[in-house]
């Protein structure tokens, strides 16, 4: 491993579509620190996998719903950190872990809205904001939203609601912290054939074949049509793409 070599810090690693970002990523020469929530033996696979490549991983236990863990979190990012590589700073943060749920906006309660403010909107603020010292200059804050910010799909009115919040917060990122040499983006996938929201699209054959008559290239996206945009947007080459929202979604709805 080079001196040189660059870190991501990818939350929500250990399976789906951040974990083919973890991979695409370590396939570009980046070492990788992934989290999961509760799929520990899943992580270790996905490190595995890294080191496979000849990259170096780590993984650590995050929960985004348990929003008075991430000061504990960030206390393991220093030491992974430290202990790993003699480092005290990273290159990439990628806020991807999250939860899936369709509920009728007439059936959504307290419980569920707090319970997604958490997940994908209050603790993805917070997490950048503590991680932002540890952050190299010209590095870079890549969040994942959904495709249903941009066109609505019934039931999913928290969800969007809360990506549609992190899309405006990735805006304001890219302005306030340029002078620091980071920059951010958002990458938003469509329909994905994933394990997410209990697998909705791959257990509903149904569902996933009218999905893909929304998409001018006929078919739902697969986890590597999301991990190679994100992989890519962490090298030299996407070094002067900054405060742009990227959808991923072969063209559906366009």
């Amino acid at each position: 491993m080079s001196s040189t070599t660059k870190i991501a810090v990818v939350t929500g690693g250990s399976r789906g579509l951040g974990k083919d970002m973890a991979i695409s990523i370590a396939r570009k020469g980046l070492d990788v620190i992934l989290t999961y929530r509760t799929h520990e033996a899943e992580a270790a696979a996905t490190v595995q996998q890294i080191e496979q490549l000849g990259q170096k991983a780590k993984a650590i236990q995050l929960d985004m719903a348990d929003f008075s863990s991430l000061d504990q979190f960030v206390q393991q990012l220093k030491n992974a950190l430290q202990q790993g590589w003699q480092k005290e700073s990273f290159d990439f943060l990628i806020n991807n872990a999250g939860m899936g749920a369709t509920v009728p906006f007439e059936q959504v309660t307290e419980d569920l809205f707090t319970n997604f403010l958490n997940v994908h909107f209050k603790s993805v603020y917070f997490l950048t904001q503590k991680c932002v010292p540890m952050l190299n200059s010209g590095g870079r804050i890549i969040n994942i939203s959904t495709g249903t910010t941009r066109f609505s799909n019934p039931g999913y009115s928290v969800y969007a609601s809360m990506k549609g919040a992190v899309e405006v917060f990735t805006k304001y990122l890219a302005k306030e912290l340029g002078a620091k040499g980071i920059g951010a983006n958002i990458v938003a996938p469509g329909p994905v054939e994933t394990d997410f929201n209990n697998a909705a699209i791959r257990n509903n054959p149904q569902l996933k074949g009218i999905l893909s008559t929304l998409s001018p290239l006929g078919r739902v996206g697969n986890a590597d049509d999301i991990g190679s945009v994100v992989a890519f947007l962490c090298t030299d080459d996407a070094k002067w793409i900054n405060g742009q929202r990227i959808e991923v979604s072969g063209g559906i709805n366009g």
